[in-house]
């Protein structure tokens, strides 16, 4: 019952990260198809004001989305560190009050969301062509938070004992069913955007149903017992201490995406078009980072609950080395192919070039954008609360700050918007490395310096 778990507090490091990270990144990257789908699919088909209606209502759905997301991706930190403590007792605790949450949470968000997406929408000055089409893809969205919720929190707990692959499989069987209704409901049917909307929907209730069957039945951890089901206010405050700042963090950077939004909106459909486009494929870039992020973090988390602090140092090093390859290779691909990827979405010239050339300026700051990934998954490994909250402020001030200071006051235009994005990128990222070496690698030093210190005294107290 245990065979897919991984106990990652011994053994090589490496090993370990590569080992986790292929199935979680193969699984991230079938979790973007659902929104490229859509966007290929409603582009192609229906035309690029139905893609940025997709793309207007992205932000605002993000931010429900991490609302939820977050509190289940902490239970899954502190599932992980009791599973590295081998506290079996506190793990199945922890899998309980975090599903509990995990309940109550989505219902209250996706409510708030299905009511308030006008008036969102048009507070981000959302042109008044795709309004109605985006305001009712963000209320199907809603309808299904409560499933992407539970279907993310059950992923989170099963990666926190190291299995990456059992989630993979039930995101790929919802993403072939999701292309199918795509093309049926889109295609066939030619119900436009609400065809994609309820696509979506049925592969996201496939999803978690099909994973959670799973858990119940072939994970060890999830085989609760009557005794198991109890609530824990020690535990409920654990989950919530890690997994409120984390949400707020996500709902942080929708607010910039939402900030950044209101500048493409003003720019008309063509530019929030083109966005849409570079911003899906951006969407796989982040990929590999995100995957990095999740294996450091579940890495991270397991060494420290076992105390192996140098375990913890060793992994952020060569995440970071690992890191560092993927943005060179993927800033090779977006300056040769970057008209060949938008076209993949939309056929007009116009849209084509500027998300060309969108890719070609966000590309110089990969690396930066992969520095906050690999900082964010070792600083929440061992549970740096405070990072996740003070990242998603540098981002809110950033997205709002830049992009209004380089497409107005400096007067770069359209280009102000993608080299905004990377600009601020770049300042989270650099903030982050900073997070990271006073939280983790001062400490470290100064502990060498203590033990060097030890040693001497113990030398002459030993000689006198």
């Amino acid at each position: 019952m245990k065979s897919l778990t991984r106990d990652m507090t011994t053994g090589n490091a490496v090993k370990h990260i590569l080992l986790f990270s292929l199935p979680a990144l193969i699984g991230n990257i079938f979790q973007q198809v659902y929104n490229l789908a859509d966007s290929i699919i409603v582009g192609k088909i229906v035309g690029a004001n139905a893609l940025a209606a997709v793309g207007a209502s992205g932000s605002i759905t993000f931010f429900f989305f991490a609302l939820c997301n977050g509190i289940g991706s902490g239970g899954g930190i502190v599932a992980s560190q009791y599973y590295g403590a081998h506290d079996e007792k506190n793990v199945k605790n922890c899998i309980v009050n975090t599903g509990l949450i995990m309940l109550l949470v989505p219902l209250i968000f996706g409510t708030v969301g299905f009511i308030s997406a006008p008036y969102l929408l048009r507070l981000l000055g959302t042109p008044e062509l795709i309004l109605a089409d985006a305001t009712m893809y963000i209320r199907y969205m809603c309808i299904g938070l409560l499933f992407v919720s539970l279907y993310n929190y059950i992923s989170s707990m099963l990666r926190a004992f190291g299995d990456s692959v059992s989630p993979l499989i039930f995101l790929i069987v919802s993403t072939i069913i999701n292309i199918l209704l795509d093309l049926l409901f889109v295609y066939k049917f030619r119900m436009g955007i609400r065809g994609a909307a309820i696509a979506t929907l049925v592969a996201q209730f496939i999803s978690v149903i099909g994973s959670g069957i799973y858990a119940v039945t072939m994970n060890y951890y999830f085989k609760l017992k009557k005794e198991d089901f109890s609530l824990s206010s020690e535990m409920i405050n654990k989950i919530l201490k890690l997994g409120i700042p984390m949400s707020l963090q996500f709902a942080l950077i929708a607010i910039s995406t939402m900030a950044l939004q209101r500048v493409v909106n003003a720019y008309g459909t063509a530019v929030v078009a083109a966005f849409t486009a570079t911003s899906r494929i951006e969407q796989i870039v982040h990929q590999p980072y995100q995957t990095l992020c999740a294996s450091l973090a579940t890495f991270c988390g397991q060494n420290y609950g076992a105390n192996q602090k140098d375990r913890v140092l060793d992994g952020h090093r060569k995440g970071m080395i690992m890191m560092a390859i993927v943005s060179v290779v993927m800033f090779v691909l977006m300056q040769i192919a970057g008209e060949a990827l938008t076209s993949l979405f939309v056929s007009d010239p116009e849209v084509i070039r500027l998300g060309a050339m969108g890719l070609k300026i966000t590309s110089f700051f990969y690396i930066t954008l992969g520095t906050i990934y690999v900082v964010r998954g070792t600083l929440t490994g061992v549970g740096d609360a405070f990072f996740a909250l003070f990242n998603g402020i540098i981002e809110v001030l950033g997205r709002f700050i830049v992009p209004i200071t380089l497409t107005g006051l400096l007067g770069m235009g359209v280009k102000g918007i993608w080299l905004s994005t990377g600009l601020v990128w770049a300042v989270s990222g650099i903030t982050a490395w900073m997070r990271y070496y006073s939280r983790l690698h001062e400490k470290k030093d100064s502990s060498r310096v203590i033990d060097k210190i030890s040693r001497i005294r113990h030398k002459k107290l030993l000689s006198h």
